[in-house]
């Protein structure tokens, strides 16, 4: 695939607001983590949680309001990121640019509540707007009026991967000549049905995550939201920064929440990425781990990734600092991988102590100021859809 030029992004999460924060918090090794206090929750769990103070109703469309588009309305805020894309709506026109979302979640946490609310004698729900807040399409919507867009919109739910994804349908999108620049993203919020439901599968931590640990013993969920701003290289008209290299993506559907054991799935996704950037495996200077903090997720994964890389790409998972933002992971790992080459680092894996002796990728405990030029992100979601991108630095 041709390049394409990150040429805005911002991120906020339970580690906190905008690209400076998150620089900040993988520089010093700190944690979003606490333990859970969400809402009705009572669960022995921790949790990324963005503060409830920050989440104000959205603006001038009161249907549309859950704790989903809140997210969104205060990512949108940060980093001039509104800004840069009313820049470019003004060079491009606002039918030119594409949005590509992804979440998991939308605004479920609504319907939850009123579910609470419900008429005790007809059982009748309160009125609240499905199309709006749950439906998944309700992001895409909200984002796309917020941003004063007109051109192509999707929103991808593929669980895990489903932000990962839209880099991918972007870049097609733009390859075709659909759209001249796009905006790639996703959200997810806490509720209380992904709490719970992790719970029921027994795939929850008791203490804050700790992926590739000897001792891991399951997930943290958290919640954020992501946006950036991909356009051609040579429309920049200026040596680009961070550009997106490749795509790769594969679906083995070997289970619907257990991923192949031999990860077959994800070395394909991965190889996939490196043909589509005309990379080779030792071209790899940082791999940013899918890294679950799950016993039998971190050995597939580590078993696909060191038969592919072997040994030589520092790897880590920083979902011990951010927790697993499910429809949201996609872009913020990518993002933390666009840090870690503007800011000359490999990120630490939060949380981590031992690393499991039985896994073999080299695996780094602690952040170093290091100067990789291409990075790896993985996003590998429940029934085997997956998606690795390649980010590389001009």
């Amino acid at each position: 695939m041709k390049p394409l030029t990150l040429s805005a992004f911002t991120l906020t999460t339970s580690l906190g607001l905008g690209e400076t924060a998150h620089v900040d918090a993988l520089r010093s090794g700190r944690s979003g983590l606490a333990p859970c206090a969400f809402e009705s929750a009572h669960l022995d769990t921790w949790v990324g949680q963005v503060p409830d103070a920050y989440l104000q109703p959205v603006g001038g469309e009161p249907a549309a309001d859950c704790r989903n588009n809140r997210l969104a309305q205060l990512a949108l805020g940060q980093d001039d990121f509104s800004e840069a894309v009313a820049h470019a709506r003004r060079r491009y026109g606002a039918q030119r640019i594409g949005l590509f979302l992804g979440t998991s979640t939308s605004g479920l946490l609504t319907t939850e509540l009123a579910y609470r609310q419900r008429d005790p004698a007809s059982g009748a729900l309160p009125a609240f707007d499905y199309a709006a807040t749950q439906n998944h399409f309700s992001l895409g919507r909200f984002v796309r009026a917020r941003l004063g867009l007109a051109g192509p919109a999707m929103v991808v739910s593929t669980a895990c991967s489903s932000s990962a994804k839209t880099f991918g349908n972007a870049a097609r999108m733009i390859s075709v000549g659909l759209c001249d620049a796009a905006i790639v993203g996703g959200v997810d919020s806490l509720c209380l049905t992904t709490l719970y439901g992790f719970g029921s599968l027994e795939l929850l931590s008791s203490a804050p995550c700790r992926p590739f640990d000897v001792e891991r013993q399951g997930i943290s969920i958290g919640e954020g939201a992501g946006f950036a701003l991909l356009e051609r290289s040579e429309e920049r008209g200026r040596k680009p920064d961070v550009q997106l290299l490749g795509v790769g993506e594969s679906s083995d559907a070997h289970h619907m929440s257990t991923p192949h054991p031999e990860g077959a799935g994800a070395r394909a996704a991965m190889e996939r990425a490196l043909a589509s950037a005309g990379l080779a495996p030792h071209d790899i200077d940082y791999i940013n781990l899918h890294g679950t903090a799950t016993r039998t997720n971190d050995a597939a994964e580590d078993k696909a990734v060191h038969e592919l890389f072997g040994a030589r790409p520092a790897c880590s998972s920083t979902k011990g600092a951010t927790g697993h933002l499910l429809g949201a992971a996609g872009i913020a790992e990518a993002l933390i991988c666009v840090l870690s080459l503007r800011e000359r680092l490999i990120p630490g894996s939060v949380n981590t102590q031992r690393v499991d002796p039985a896994l073999h990728v080299r695996y780094v405990l602690n952040t170093r100021h290091d100067a990789p030029r291409r990075a790896m992100s993985n996003s590998f979601g429940f029934g085997g859809s997956n998606c690795s991108l390649v980010f590389g630095i001009a």
